[in-house]
């Protein structure tokens, strides 16, 4: 580890050579990738300073084992043993940070809920996961940004697509791609039955300008009118815009805005999203088969989680998890799950490199 460790020092100190160079910043795709690298570095060069003088004091300490006054003895012997438990500890998170970091856990995301199976429970659902999303988000600082929505009569989600921008979000949230089930006893039921239903969660990165170039003639344009709940007419000009991809057919379509202009910048960025979460796919899966995500696929049929109200509980079916705060966690309390979460990861992707 400290040959290793050796290695990432000098690789450290090159990159803030390059940091110096004024000629850097011309290039910004380079000068993100430099100082993103140099961030992450340099938490495991921190890391490596502490780990050396625990060392250092743990040699010192074992020297003065040797003395013959008893009382020193003693005092080196308790110093081993808790020197000991710091180095485990730096080694664990030393183990942790020397695994490759995804460049794509800085993006931010393009959020898209929808309801599934369960009618008007399950639009009803895709509110409540938004609620929670957006609470947990707060917390850290996130902003979040309305792209469209498809209300339910209900008053829930039919579609709510979001993107959400600050430190770390797609790495944080990536693990929230799949099918949510949720079991409660709906607020129009009048014979207190228990119902299941689904919504379906997608977490895309979001494309910078320079990771995918969409050509014009690639895409057609349509306008229409916009519309609300029922189908019926909420807006007076064709200002609603649905963009299709011509080579991939993919289609997006986005209504919310008053101006024609800003639906299909907002359009634009979700397709940008979805090509650049198609490539990136095909691309992982040519690297290496066995660099799957091991705590889930992130496909969207794939069921990761059941929320149980009747008994205040919340399962994730990746990890066996099960909490029983379900009351906590859609008020946007969901540190502990997205934790457990990256830890399983962690451990697997150690495995896996052999580290």
């Amino acid at each position: 580890m400290l040959e290793k460790l050796e290695q990432i020092q000098g690789r450290y100190e090159a990159l803030e050579q390059k940091i110096m160079d004024p000629n850097l910043p011309k290039d910004p795709r380079r000068y993100k990738e430099v100082m993103q690298e140099h961030s992450h570095l340099g938490e495991i060069v921190t890391a490596a300073k502490k780990y050396r003088e625990v060392l250092e004091n743990l040699e010192e300490s074992h020297h003065m084992l040797e003395e013959s006054d008893p009382e020193i003895r003693a005092m080196a012997k308790e110093e081993i043993e808790n020197l000991e438990v710091l180095r485990a500890s730096l080694e664990g998170e030393i183990k942790v940070l020397l695994i490759p970091k995804d460049p794509m856990d800085a993006k931010n995301i393009i959020m898209e809920i929808r309801a599934g199976t369960g009618g008007d429970e399950a639009s009803l659902f895709a509110a409540d996961l938004y609620r929670m999303y957006t609470r947990y988000g707060e917390t850290r600082g996130w902003k979040f940004e309305l792209i469209t929505v498809n209300e339910s009569e209900v008053g829930g989600f039919k579609e709510i697509i979001i993107s959400i921008t600050g430190k770390e979000v797609f790495g944080t949230l990536k693990y929230e791609s799949g099918g949510h089930r949720v079991q409660r006893v709906p607020t129009t039921e009048s014979g207190g039955r228990i119902h299941t239903s689904a919504c379906t969660v997608a977490v895309l990165p979001e494309a910078d300008e320079t990771d995918i170039t969409i050509e014009e003639k690639d895409l057609r344009i349509d306008v229409f009118r916009s519309s609300g709940p029922g189908g019926q007419s909420v807006n007076t000009t064709d200002s609603a815009v649905r963009i299709t991809h011509l080579p991939t057919g993919l289609v997006v379509t986005c209504q919310d805005e008053k101006s024609q202009h800003k639906n299909k910048a907002k359009a634009l960025r979700v397709l940008k999203a979805r090509l650049y979460e198609q490539e990136e796919a095909k691309r992982q899966a040519e690297m290496s088969a066995l660099r799957k995500n091991m705590i889930g696929s992130g496909d969207r049929s794939e069921r990761i989680r059941t929320y149980n109200f009747p008994q205040n509980r919340m399962t994730d079916h990746r990890i066996n998890l099960t909490l029983y705060r379900l009351d906590s966690i859609m008020e946007g309390d969901l540190q502990e799950i997205i934790d457990a979460l990256k830890i399983t990861d962690r451990e697997e992707a150690l495995k896996q490199d052999g580290v």
